[in-house]
């Protein structure tokens, strides 16, 4: 069921090592999501995020590759 994904414990990383890890790893290596809205996304955004407002992000979550990391802002 989709919902236990909600239940997966997470890891969260200061910015500083989410930085890291976009320079250092290739762009195709994670998933990058932005659960803004898209006002706020078309005013910027991290080049290569996908957005995928923090509303809809249940019934989206078949766009992202579940054996990629997934940063998330």
């Amino acid at each position: 069921m989709r919902w236990r994904q909600f239940l997966t414990p997470v890891t969260s990383i200061s910015t500083d090592k989410a930085k890291n890890i976009m320079a250092d790893q290739n762009p195709e290596a994670f998933n990058l999501v932005d659960v803004r809205q898209p006002r706020e996304y078309e005013t910027r955004h991290i080049p290569g995020a996908k957005l995928i407002p923090i509303a809809e992000l249940d019934k989206r979550l078949d766009e992202l590759d579940p054996a990629k990391p997934t940063l998330v802002y």
